[in-house]
């Protein structure tokens, strides 16, 4: 059989074994703990789950070790991603927080570039987690690197200005450092970092592979080793998902190469009117000229994706207004959702980063951020357009 298509693959991985269980739709198992009929074999199970191993054909002993709907949804998604394996939390940043502490284990640094989300840039930043961390420009990686960096960190398309970095030339840059890149804006129909020699992918699931607002979970994509090294640290935290959040992940993955491609034709009509309209002072969207300076689209990403961000004429109480006026998007956190959310970045998800660094990264005061939905684009820009309006 001829190598399967993205789409393809979207629609049936992780369920190779329906047919022969006789259903159609994925099983989905609740179970807290699982009988041990065998306490020895049980023993060499709970063993082997509780240092990053897998079941084994054993029993999966505690849910806390392992799930099956939850693995069947890390099978698909590894699939998606062309990875060996990955591994599911409860939230984008329990999944960063067991990253930063397997880093933490090889040595003491970490280099990363800003502009990130800003709870993962909080995170990075406290020092809580033991890694000390040097923020540099994309381009300066190689000149930032020590003998005890274990890491090196990025995003890509960059939360909120929506910046797209060459993820090939910052493998280069780390000369062997594991690369981890968050492609969550992205997801893996239009980005796949391994391909291009990045040793981690991380998604905040919650949103484009969830798409619905209605689950929250985090997911990383990576190799065998690196996977173990991460289920161990999920053990030992708590911080498996849900069985029903990686069921409704696992089915959102089925839609997801036709929400993102839908999102994002929309979002390339919205982009282009934003930055012809007298009270936007600044568009930033990759798919408008000038917009992927370092020539990433087409090479590297298949399409600009589905976030805009923009600077309203007038500042903070002007762009703050916008959010009051929609009536159509809503203004909320979040992004990735079937429908359309607008929100302000410097106040809300990036409230908790230093102002000076903020400014530097070009997260102003003047900045709104734009996730395109499903709907009509024709409708979604009639609600900007009136909320525009002074």
């Amino acid at each position: 059989m001829k190598k399967q298509s993205f789409e393809t693959l979207a629609v049936h991985a992780g369920r190779d074994d329906l047919r022969d269980l006789g259903v159609h739709a994925l099983p989905l198992d609740l179970s807290t703990t699982n009988p041990m009929p065998d306490p020895e074999a049980g023993g060499e199970a709970l063993g082997r789950m509780a240092m990053g191993g897998t079941p084994d054909g054993g029993s999966a002993v505690y849910a806390r070790l392992h799930n099956p709907t939850v693995a069947r949804f890390e099978h698909a998604l590894a699939k998606l991603e062309g990875a060996d394996a990955a591994v599911a939390f409860s939230s984008g940043m329990a999944g960063l927080t067991a990253l930063l502490m397997a880093a933490r284990q090889q040595g003491g640094h970490m280099v990363a570039v800003r502009p990130m989300y800003g709870s993962s840039d909080h995170l990075i930043n406290c020092g809580l987690l033991g890694l000390e961390v040097t923020w540099c420009a994309a381009d300066e990686i190689g000149a930032n690197l020590r003998p005890d960096t274990s890491l090196v960190y990025i995003e890509t398309p960059a939360n909120p200005t929506v910046q797209l970095l060459d993820v090939e030339a910052v493998v280069r840059q780390a000369k062997g450092i594991p690369v981890a890149v968050d492609s969550t804006f992205a997801t893996p129909v239009l980005l796949r970092p391994l391909e291009l020699g990045a040793t981690f992918a991380l998604h905040s699931a919650t949103k484009f592979l969830g798409g619905h607002g209605d689950v929250i979970a985090g997911v990383i994509a990576t190799n065998d080793e690196w996977a173990a090294r991460l289920r161990h640290l999920r053990v030992i935290t708590g911080a498996l998902l849900h069985p029903l959040g990686a069921y409704l992940l696992h089915r959102g993955l089925q839609t997801l190469p036709v929400r993102v491609k839908t999102a994002q034709a929309g979002a390339q009509v919205i982009a282009r009117r934003l930055a012809e309209h007298p009270r936007v002072a600044k568009t930033f969207y990759p798919g408008l000229p000038g917009g992927d300076p370092a020539g990433v689209l087409g090479r590297q990403q298949k399409g600009p994706g589905a976030l805009i961000s923009f600077e309203v004429k007038g500042g903070y109480q002007e762009a703050c207004s916008v959010l009051r006026k929609v009536k159509l998007a809503n203004a909320a956190v979040s992004l990735g959702s079937v429908d359309t959310l607008i929100q302000h970045p410097a106040s809300m998800t990036h409230r908790v980063v230093d102002a000076e660094e903020k400014r530097k990264a070009g997260v102003t005061d003047s900045l709104v951020r734009l996730s395109v939905g499903l709907e009509d684009p024709d409708d979604i820009w009639a609600d900007l357009a009136q909320a525009l309006e002074g």
